[in-house]
C-alpha cells in the first residue's frame, strides 16, 4: 500500500506547485505577474521578446506539473520540467547561491531533482497510465526524453541577449 501512496503523494504535491508556478506566468494566478509582467521580466534578463520566453517557460511548467500530478505520458512531463529549472537555475538564481531566502537556485533544484525522481521510479499503478494502459517507458525511452529535456534547456541559456545600448549622444 506505501509505495504507490508515496507516489501519488509525491507528484500531487510536486507536480500542482510546478503547475501552480507556470499559471503564474501565463495566467497571473496565485499572485503571479501573467505574461506581460513576465515577459518583462525575461527582457529584462536577456530574453527577447520577453512574452514568448515566458509563454514557454508557463507552458513547460504548466503542462509538465499537470503531467506529473496526472502520472500521463511518463517522463515527458519530468522534462518539460528539467528544461524550465535549468534555464531559471542558471539565468536568475545561481548568481544568488543556494538558497531560496536569497533568490538561489534551492526551489529550481528542488523541482527539477523532484521531476528526475519521478521520471526515474515511475508514476506507479495510480496514475492515468495505468488507467489508460499507456504502455510503461523503457529505461533507454526515459533516459533520452530526459535527455531531450535537458539539451532544451541548455540551447536556451545562449538565447540571452544584452540589452541594446542607446546610441552615444555626439555635440556638433
Amino acid at each position: 500500500m506505501g509505495f504507490e501512496y508515496g507516489l501519488l503523494v509525491v507528484r500531487l504535491g510536486l507536480g500542482l506547485a510546478i503547475a501552480a508556478h507556470g499559471a503564474q506566468k501565463l495566467f497571473g494566478w496565485f499572485g503571479g505577474h501573467g505574461l506581460a509582467g513576465t515577459g518583462g521580466f525575461f527582457e529584462a534578463i536577456g530574453f527577447r521578446p520577453g512574452k514568448p520566453f515566458a509563454a514557454i517557460a508557463g507552458f513547460g511548467e504548466g503542462a509538465g506539473g499537470l503531467l506529473i500530478a496526472l502520472g500521463l505520458f511518463g517522463p515527458v512531463g519530468p522534462a518539460l520540467v528539467l528544461a524550465t529549472m535549468i534555464v531559471a537555475a542558471v539565468a536568475v538564481h545561481l548568481k544568488n547561491g543556494f538558497w531560496a531566502a536569497n533568490n538561489g537556485v534551492e526551489l529550481a533544484y528542488v523541482y527539477a531533482f523532484g521531476a528526475l525522481a519521478i521520471a526515474f521510479a515511475g508514476f506507479g499503478s495510480l496514475s492515468l497510465d495505468t488507467l489508460l494502459r499507456i504502455t510503461p517507458t523503457s529505461p533507454s525511452a526515459v533516459y533520452g526524453v530526459l535527455a531531450v529535456g535537458a539539451i532544451a534547456g541548455l540551447l536556451t541559456l545562449p538565447l540571452r541577449r544584452p540589452a541594446p545600448q542607446p546610441a552615444p549622444v555626439t555635440s556638433a
